[in-house]
């Protein structure tokens, strides 16, 4: 691994530079930075260096508890999928667009450091023993279906090992794991999807949630497999059988277990369940309870909006997917109670298809569309705040300063606490 930085309080400092490569510790060769902390969590630990010319120091290090390196090491090549899913999302997408939205990320270290799914499917029998070794837990697992023929199938590989004895080896080694179906209609929901359910709620404790989420679709999907999104009445039907589950785990496992994401109660129509029902939201991520979560923080912080009064008149843009809980159980309060300057606009997706309905895959372009033909009378822009990366760049790489200029406008980017952004707007 090659040193990028080396920090002033490094005990390393002025003796090992940037650029050079890290070749050992303790005689074994270091694969990446979680390999890195496990092995120098000795007591005392031999580094080997080398130079860019080709010289090796070795120096000896002795680590107190709670010490770090002060070393940082550039960043390894992300394990990518080999699969073809027939509802992968960067098959969907057209070209121009930012180039980490093209990645296929398949990287069990990801999974473990930042909690993102993974298949399994290129982890070879050494990766198997290794997150078990390190203690790489938990791990968040895609899983779509535990039926071997149907998910190599879905993800178009014939040579995919099968699932549950991988899953199981881990869970009975310690590892903890959090799954998800990415549900199709007529292909893996249905008798599948029970059978899913249940063969993952027998590895419970090891398998601590299943998020069963629909699938996600673009305009872009020519020469694919012919999906379909659900229609309101089949989420309901796929929600009322997941709460079943619930009953049952409950009184089984002493959890839910399983959960339907906002997705589906948006399809359905239906008002998304008590925030106690999602226990420790386990799969907040992944957009299971996310809306009840943000709901329920707004209305128990409202109290202390009482008092602002403001001239200002802003314009929140956000999905369609949020529109009608913002629309039923947000507006009337800071419009009526609070008597804000508050105009909600749902935004189309003319970028990726109105299918797409979900504010974080909104580009600037079609926010700034909207932008334009709403906020006439507006003073202020609000944008969500889920529709930016760290860069500040939308995914159609805008950027949120051109936004502004364009604009010429003060523009805001929201946040998860409404009551926070309100302040920030209007006080």
């Amino acid at each position: 691994m090659k040193v990028t930085a080396v920090h002033p309080n490094s005990p390393l400092f002025g003796r090992v530079r940037p650029n050079h490569t890290l070749i050992s510790v303790n005689g074994q060769p270091v694969q990446d930075v979680i390999d890195f902390r496990f092995r120098t969590a000795d007591e005392t630990v031999e580094l080997v260096f080398e130079a860019p010319g080709g010289e090796r120091s070795v120096f000896s290090l002795s680590f107190g508890s709670g010490d770090e390196s002060g070393l940082t090491f550039e960043e390894p090549p992300v394990r990518t999928c080999k699969c073809n899913c027939i509802f992968c999302f960067v098959h969907q997408q057209p070209k121009g667009m930012r180039k980490a939205l093209y990645v296929k990320d398949e990287d069990y270290r990801l999974s473990f450091t930042h909690g993102n799914f993974v298949t399994l499917s290129n982890a070879t029998d050494e990766d198997l023993k290794r997150m078990v070794t390190q203690r790489l837990s938990p791990l968040y697992i895609s899983v779509h279906a535990t039926d071997d023929t149907l998910r190599r199938r879905m993800l178009r590989n014939e040579k995919l090992a099968p699932i549950l004895p991988r899953l199981r080896y881990l869970v009975d080694n310690g590892i903890q794991l959090h799954t998800q179906v990415v549900l199709c209609p007529g292909i893996n929901d249905g008798t599948h999807l029970e059978q899913t359910i249940q063969h993952l709620s027998e590895l419970y404790p090891g398998v601590q949630s299943l998020a069963v989420v629909p699938v996600g679709l673009t305009r872009y999907r020519d020469r694919l497999t012919e999906l379909r999104t659900y229609t309101g009445q089949e989420a309901g039907e796929i929600i009322n059988r997941v709460v079943e589950y619930q009953q049952s785990f409950r009184e089984s496992l002493g959890t839910r277990f399983v959960w339907a994401a906002d997705e589906f109660y948006i399809q359905a129509g239906r008002d998304f369940p008590s925030q106690a029902s999602y226990e420790e939201m386990p799969q907040f991520e992944n957009g299971v309870g996310m809306a009840r979560e943000f709901i329920t923080r707004f209305n128990r912080r409202r109290s202390h909006l009482h008092g602002i009064r403001s001239r200002l008149r802003a314009l929140f843009l956000t999905g369609h997917s949020a529109f009608p809980f913002w629309q039923s159980r947000l507006l009337p309060y800071l419009q009526k109670e609070l008597r804000l300057r508050l105009k909600l606009e749902p935004v189309g997706n003319r970028f990726w298809g109105e299918t797409v309905t979900v504010s974080g895959l909104l580009t600037g372009q079609d926010l700034l569309q909207a932008a334009r033909s709403c906020s006439e009378d507006a003073d202020v822009i609000v944008l969500p705040p889920n529709c930016l990366n760290q860069d500040d760049l939308f995914l159609d790489n805008l950027s949120l300063e051109q936004f502004r200029r364009t604009l010429d406008k003060t523009v805001v980017v929201g946040s998860y606490d409404l009551h926070r952004t309100v302040r920030e707007v209007f006080v």
